[in-house]
């Protein structure tokens, strides 16, 4: 393998006669909710993957405009969140590294960490895939891994399918619909900061941490 990567990453592709699938989770998780762990856990289902890595972005390109709680918070709460799901792993891979987050960058990384058996499938939002050609070096993108978009029940993909078929890169995109994703980190930033309740919104580990560290008041 190549040399050591910022964070240890899961150790795969071990047995180059079998193919393994690594699910990417890849977002801002200001705070993680349900709806990310709903969204990942049936991505794993729906496309058999070995594992789901969750990584909170470090300094996220799209929310350079935007106050966003410190990594290490975000990342704090994600491994809290994930920590009872054997096949969920919290990485550090992305707040690591320096500079601005681009998806394409993480997946070039992971491209060169890992033997070509392993095969990468980065988990995002339907919304997404509307912008997903605007994106810093998406044609990389593309050539690096199968895109799972999630959806709301009742969602029209076809806004996103043309838009994807209309760029001209060949993106290979998955879409499954996931009923939890009405829920979102804005909502709850916002009831934390009313002092609403946040609970059956996000597990009760984050909500703790939340607390007693006083976030979004």
């Amino acid at each position: 393998m190549p040399a050591r990567a910022p964070q240890r990453l899961p150790e795969l592709g071990l047995d180059p006669q079998h193919e393994y699938r690594l699910g990417i989770m890849g977002g801002t998780f200001d705070p993680v909710h349900y709806g990310h762990l709903v969204t990942a856990e049936q991505a794993r289902e729906a496309l058999d993957l070995d594992l789901v890595l969750f990584m909170p972005a470090g300094s996220p390109a799209f929310k350079d405009d935007e106050v966003v709680t410190s990594a290490e918070d975000r990342y704090a709460m994600t491994v809290l969140a994930t920590a009872a799901n054997a096949d969920f792993i919290a990485s550090r891979f992305e707040i690591d590294r320096d500079g601005t987050t681009y998806t394409a960058d993480t997946l070039r990384a992971l491209r060169a960490y890992y033997p070509d058996n392993v095969k990468l499938f980065f988990i995002t939002g339907a919304d997404a895939i509307l912008d997903i050609v605007t994106w810093h070096d998406a044609e990389s993108i593309a050539g690096l891994a199968t895109l799972i978009a999630a959806t709301r029940p009742g969602y029209d993909i076809n806004q996103a399918c043309e838009r994807v078929e209309a760029s001209g890169i060949s993106f290979d995109v998955r879409y499954i619909e996931i009923p939890a994703l009405a829920i979102s980190s804005t909502n709850i930033r916002q009831r934390v900061s009313e002092g609403k309740s946040v609970r059956y919104l996000t597990s009760e580990s984050v909500i703790g941490y939340i607390r007693k560290n006083g976030l979004y008041r």
